[in-house]
């Protein structure tokens, strides 16, 4: 192979690579004006910005031994397998505050620490639940294995789609890691440190950048 052919190949490749890193999205500037995101919240027990808003919609009870859409629910939590995902949602340009319990069997229970509550204990865990306030979704599983925000809504009990969010409804703009995401709501994958925000209706803000503690390692044996 010649020299000139090799290096054809291999900037066809790159070029390849490029293309599915971003496959399922496109630039910001798709969308038209965004309005510049509010200012963060205070930092809740893990660290994160709790948004300065209502909580969006109550959880669903989940029982030890459910299954919702393919998603677990165990007596304890699993770490083999433990990434995190941040969530933010927009209403109509308003900020909303993700509950602290998705995904974790009802009584939860937990501490009031001075920046906020943390469930720490419930009758059983999703392999997908939320902690505190801050839009931080857990994902601990047995084993690696790919999740999304579909199964996540699936465990929240709330609707997803294009045109309606649980109880909010209107075009539902999805940015994930700083770009327009043109695939199903449903298919946003929850990759390690994965930035997701949903906008239901407009204005549109722009896409929100988390950096994430060190706190919330992750460990994805195989």
């Amino acid at each position: 192979m010649t020299k000139l052919r090799w290096l054809a190949l291999a900037l066809l490749s790159a070029s390849v690579l490029a293309g599915a890193a971003v496959a399922g999205t496109a630039p910001l500037s798709s969308v038209g004006p965004l309005v510049k995101a509010p200012a963060p919240g205070p930092l809740g027990p893990e660290g994160v910005p709790v948004p300065k808003g209502p909580v969006f919609a109550n959880v669903k009870n989940v029982k030890l031994g459910e299954a919702v859409d393919g998603v677990q629910c165990e007596l304890a939590e699993k770490v083999a397998f433990h990434i995190h995902a941040h969530l933010t949602i927009f209403v109509k340009g308003k900020a909303q505050q993700i509950p602290y319990g998705i995904g974790i069997g009802q009584p939860v229970q937990g501490v009031n620490t001075p920046s906020g509550p943390f469930a720490t204990k419930g009758t059983c865990f999703m392999w997908l639940h939320t902690h505190a306030l801050d839009g931080i979704v857990h994902v601990e599983a047995p084993k690696q294995k790919s999740f999304t925000l579909g199964q996540f809504f699936a465990v929240w009990g709330l609707h997803l789609s294009t045109s309606r969010v649980g109880p909010a409804t209107g075009k539902v703009t999805i940015f994930y890691n700083g770009r327009v995401w043109t695939g199903s709501p449903a298919g946003v994958p929850l990759s390690p440190n994965a930035e997701i925000q949903l906008d239901i209706g407009t204005p549109l803000v722009a896409p929100e950048h988390l950096k994430f503690p060190a706190g919330l390692g992750s460990t994805q044996t195989k």
